[in-house]
């Protein structure tokens, strides 16, 4: 049976926010192997899947082939614990999409920051301005409204602080061998008609988006100016453990020199990214 966690929230970023996040220390540094070990979902796109069609497959390509490094994956699901079960493990190496703040790991400078985006068809009307839009009290809502291991998602946390509950449509989170893309219905039912806007995960929505062209647009949600403790965008890095800051550094080398790849990579994949210090220094 497949799995598709990110359809519901943030992919690592969630599982890392409810799981507590930090990493300790342990483990052995590995270096001078030739080998880059990388531990990733199997099946978790636009992320990563078995096949390498994911971004983060892509991005550890470039920076394997730069380091001139064998690039070999350790596969394992995104649920609670998989940075205890992986790295700590001593399974891996490296992870390519971890929050650029996450405590008790090594990670590199930001190489893309994104958002939850309020997804809307232009075609029939604007998109809303925010949380607090009246245009919301008439509208149908999709969510996906259970998260990780049962958690709501910051956007399900925002409607249902506005008592917006009776205007949700909930789309299904998980997926099987007969219906292995759900996530998509639900972007399929705005650029339709059948629900007036969704909310979704920045890279999620970028994927799916691209494939209705002009039909949908993204508006990033950067803040919530009522629940202002609730986080709604994330920078994102490659990580390694405490203890191969040497590692790191080399991975943050290849960033920098394979930069304007990277920016063309994301941009294939339609990944939305937002500035959130140019919003707080604007409030």
């Amino acid at each position: 049976m497949q799995h598709h966690l990110t359809a519901g929230g943030l992919g690592l970023v969630a599982l890392l926010a409810l799981s507590g996040g930090a990493l300790a220390g342990e483990g052995l540094s590995r270096e001078g192997d030739g080998v880059l070990r990388v531990c990733s979902d199997p099946d978790n796109m636009p992320f990563s899947n078995m096949k390498g069609e994911g971004f983060e497959n892509r991005l550890a390509v470039i920076l394997a082939k730069d380091l001139g490094l064998r690039l070999e994956y350790t596969w394992d699901a995104l649920y609670r614990g998989f940075l205890r079960r992986t790295l700590r493990e001593d399974d891996c190496d490296v992870v390519m999409g971890l929050p650029t703040d996450l405590k008790g790991v090594k990670t590199t400078r930001p190489y893309y920051e994104t958002s939850y985006v309020f997804v809307s068809a232009p075609l029939r009307g604007k998109a809303p301005a925010s949380f607090d839009d009246p245009a919301l009290k008439t509208m149908k809502i999709g969510l996906q409204v259970i998260g990780m291991d049962g958690a709501n998602t910051p956007p399900a946390m925002a409607i249902g602080h506005r008592s917006l509950g009776e205007n949700v449509v909930g789309f299904a989170v998980w997926g099987d061998d007969e219906n292995p893309e759900p996530q998509r219905q639900m972007f399929e039912a705005v650029a339709t008609g059948e629900i007036d806007v969704a909310l979704a995960w920045g890279p999620v929505a970028g994927w799916y988006a691209k494939r209705y062209g002009a039909r949908l647009q993204l508006t990033p949600v950067l803040a919530d100016p009522q629940m202002p403790e609730q986080r709604f965008s994330w920078s994102i890095s490659v990580g390694t453990r405490k203890i191969d800051g040497s590692l790191r550094d080399k991975l943050q080398g290849a960033l920098d020199r394979h930069r304007a790849e990277v920016n063309a990579l994301l941009e294939d994949y339609g990944i939305p990214q937002v500035d959130s210090r140019a919003y707080r220094d604007a409030s």
